[in-house]
């Protein structure tokens, strides 16, 4: 039987689309095969599944820019993708894109502890940084829980944040520079190892754009010389209601936490039985809170939290004694994921920011559709800044429950937006929240945040599908873009 013109069609094109490639990069950095295709067809967001049309895997930023100047010269849409440890749909494949993986992208290139900066290639994991400088005393503050596998590039593409971004701030707070490719293959480099540039705040733009507007090849980061002292405080509680207050009481009495994490009930059991960190087993929730500076500073801090959680309700405390046990109880916490997913055949990890007075009211809520939905929920979340992480439980071979755990899960984001919260703390918008976009930015907002996509990225070829509900010609936005190094601009009317 012969094969329909138009698929005979596709076959050819994508042969001439992986012969152009491998004549770019090495044979074994073009992926075509089906089976091995699979390891690329999802980020950590598993629910949503899709096949590359092809993979592919620079080694340089010279072999970047020469497939991104190919794909732009022949409408090929790309798909930039790190780790892959992303869970919002960031990185999830198209069909007829090519993925273009940056995990051969994992060396260090440079150590200055004079001007405390780390430049590193985007596959370098975020553990790995504070690994390369710790024999220094240094260290790389944002620490998502991924942190062992996600990579510095994905938390640039995400701006990740971590336990300790409550006082040494997300991603962007500690990037100094990057170097990125745009999708005519122009290599651009910003900022550096100074604290500051002049000019458009181009890095701030970039950090957080979640591989739409350019591919990120390497990064400059600040790094941290490590606290003096650094001890954890376990506090539990009774209700999630106490809990909450005690987060909102240590803010409002000026104190300001290295981190301040909180669990529910059915996250401190997940986690107990999992790293056995001596979490209190007979408590509604559970506070950690590290403070860290000067010794004299951190017990005078320890006393005032203690004083705070005893109003607030607390029934227990403990107070780490030594750097093992810091680290035991942070061990718990930095676990909760997997720990979740042993007691439960799938999870949806939840991911929204509320201002922090309103913990008490979201988590009662929470517990309300919980019920409503029949679908189990256990919540951990960096309390010190409102950014929650409910994780709801669901058997994906069950009909509907996947599909109620989506309904259930676009309710807490909408609760979160209502609060005068918004959709994402750092997972990012992907494909997971992107058509909830329109409850938190009037559709006048949305195209102007696509008019900044247009000027990168006039055809729409860089990870297509993500972040907005619905995507715009740029045409229609009266765009204004950049090619071949000139800036044009819409017509304007005359007066």
């Amino acid at each position: 039987m012969q094969m329909p013109e138009a698929d005979q069609a596709v076959i050819a094109r994508r042969r001439e689309i992986v012969s152009a490639l491998q004549k770019i990069l090495p044979g074994e950095c073009v992926i075509t095969a089906e089976e091995e295709l699979r390891a690329y067809e999802s980020d950590g967001l598993t629910a949503y599944r899709q096949l590359p049309l092809i993979v592919a895997l620079p080694e340089t930023t010279e072999q970047v820019s020469k497939v991104m100047a190919y794909c732009h010269r022949e409408g090929i849409k790309i798909v930039p993708r790190g780790a892959g440890t992303g869970l919002s749909g960031g990185a999830l494949p198209l069909a007829d894109a090519i993925t273009l993986g940056l995990g051969k992208f994992n060396r260090i290139l440079e150590i200055d502890t004079d001007n405390r900066a780390v430049r590193a290639q985007p596959g370098v994991t975020n553990l790995g940084i504070t690994k390369a400088v710790e024999h220094a005393g240094f260290y790389y503050a944002p620490d998502p829980s991924s942190q062992i596998a996600c990579t510095i590039g994905g938390n640039v593409a995400e701006n990740s944040g971590g336990v300790h971004c409550l006082k040494y701030g997300v991603t962007t707070n500690n990037l100094l520079g990057l170097e990125v490719v745009l999708i005519d293959g122009t290599v651009l480099r910003l900022g550096g190892k100074h604290l500051d540039s002049d000019g458009y705040d181009l890095l701030g733009l970039l950090t957080g754009s979640e591989g739409l507007l350019c591919v990120i090849t390497e990064v400059t980061v600040r790094i941290l010389k490590k606290p003096e002292t650094a001890r954890a405080v376990l506090l539990g509680f009774q209700s999630n209601d106490a809990a909450g207050n005690c987060v909102g009481r240590v803010i409002a009495e000026g104190i300001i936490p290295g981190g301040m994490e909180m669990m529910d009930k059915p996250a401190i059991h997940a986690v107990e039985a999992f790293v056995k960190a001596g979490y209190p087993l007979d408590v509604e929730a559970l506070v950690l809170i590290e403070l860290d500076g000067p010794e004299t500073e951190v017990d005078e801090l320890i006393g005032r939290v203690s004083a705070i959680a005893q109003a607030a309700g607390s029934v227990t405390m403990r107070v780490s004694e030594s750097e093992a046990e810091r680290l035991l109880l942070w061990a718990g916490r930095k676990n909760a994921f997997p720990a979740v997913g042993r007691i439960s055949p799938d999870y949806y990890c939840m991911d929204g920011t509320i201002p922090r007075h309103q913990l008490p009211v979201v988590l009662n809520r929470m517990g309300e559709l919980s019920k409503e939905y029949g679908l189990a929920v256990a919540n951990v979340f960096h309390a010190g800044d409102g950014n929650l992480h409910p994780l709801i439980l669901y058997d994906a071979n069950k009909p509907g429950e996947l599909e109620r755990c989506e309904e259930m899960g676009a309710e807490i984001l909408k609760l979160c937006v209502e609060v005068g919260g918004v959709l994402t703390g750092e997972h990012g918008v992907g494909v997971e929240k992107r058509d909830l976009m329109g409850t938190m930015f009037s559709e006048e907002d949305l195209k102007q945040q696509q008019r900044v996509k247009c000027a990168f990225d006039p055809d729409s070829l860089l990870n297509p599908g993500k972040v907005f509900p619905q995507l715009h010609r740029c045409a229609e936005l009266g765009r204004v873009h950049i090619s071949r190094g000139q800036v044009r601009f819409p017509d304007l009317p005359r007066f």
